[in-house]
């Protein structure tokens, strides 16, 4: 057998863990540009109500991304 093997199993060393919380920080970071982006064609096209909605659902990604971004400093792992 070529490459490293892990002593244990005799399989190849297992890959460092991804971090949900960054994913949950990419996400949430998409959905505030998109959402935001959305809500003003609704303004454009007339549609305020459903530029309000989107809106609301910005404040809460923002409130979202900003949870994200304290527990990473507070260093949490996941």
């Amino acid at each position: 057998m070529t490459g490293p093997v892990d002593d244990e199993d005799g399989l190849p060393p297992r890959a460092p863990p991804r971090s949900a919380l960054i994913l949950r920080l990419w996400l949430a970071g998409f959905g505030i540009v998109f959402n935001a982006v959305a809500a003003v064609l609704c303004v454009r096209a007339g549609l305020t109500w459903l530029a309000v909605l989107l809106g609301v659902l910005v404040v809460a990604l923002i409130v979202d991304f900003g949870w994200v971004v304290h527990r990473k400093r507070r260093g949490d792992p996941g």
